[in-house]
């Protein structure tokens, strides 16, 4: 079952890197990590999105909330959340019939393009990983792709409640 976890911790030297060692120890993959100040720059937030045997990724969540850095974790599945990730790709837009499909396909996907070179468009999108999925396939489909990056899964939960100190 794919897991989004949210971890607050302070922003420290290591508390990364001792955060993923728990995954890889327990020969768990991480699916994508994000990570940033928040509003308060003495703490850092952390997303992991990850899949696999739910027994073993409670283990990992209960000794990741006895890191000595760590003020919180929350299973975001667990409750109703919001997700998206950042999606930017550059695509071949050579010719006027292939620079209006590039339009049309970033329009309906409602991203927009944030850079224009002569035969090359970056293309800026953001949503869920299944909306990001279908565009890259759609763009395929119709011209070249040339690079793409992607953030990685960032939640915040829905409602009231909030991961804070």
């Amino acid at each position: 079952m794919r897991r989004i976890l949210a971890i607050l911790l302070e922003n420290e030297p290591g508390s990364l890197s001792r955060i993923v060692g728990l995954f890889s120890q327990r020969a768990f993959n991480i699916e994508s990590l994000t990570v940033a100040p928040t509003e308060d720059a003495s703490l850092s937030r952390i997303t992991i999105a990850t899949s696999g045997d739910d027994r073993v990724l409670e283990q990992i969540v209960k000794q990741v909330n006895k890191l000595i850095d760590v003020i919180k974790i929350t299973d975001l599945t667990e409750r109703s959340h919001i997700e998206r990730e950042l999606l930017l790709i550059k695509v071949l837009a050579m010719n006027e019939k292939s620079r209006t499909e590039v339009k049309r396909i970033t329009d309906i996907f409602r991203g927009s393009i944030v850079d224009i070179g002569k035969q090359i468009y970056t293309v800026q999108l953001t949503g869920d990983a299944e909306k990001l999925n279908a565009f890259i396939e759609t763009m395929g489909n119709e011209t070249e792709i040339i690079e793409s990056v992607r953030s990685g899964c960032v939640g915040i939960g829905r409602g009231e409640k909030a991961l804070r100190v």
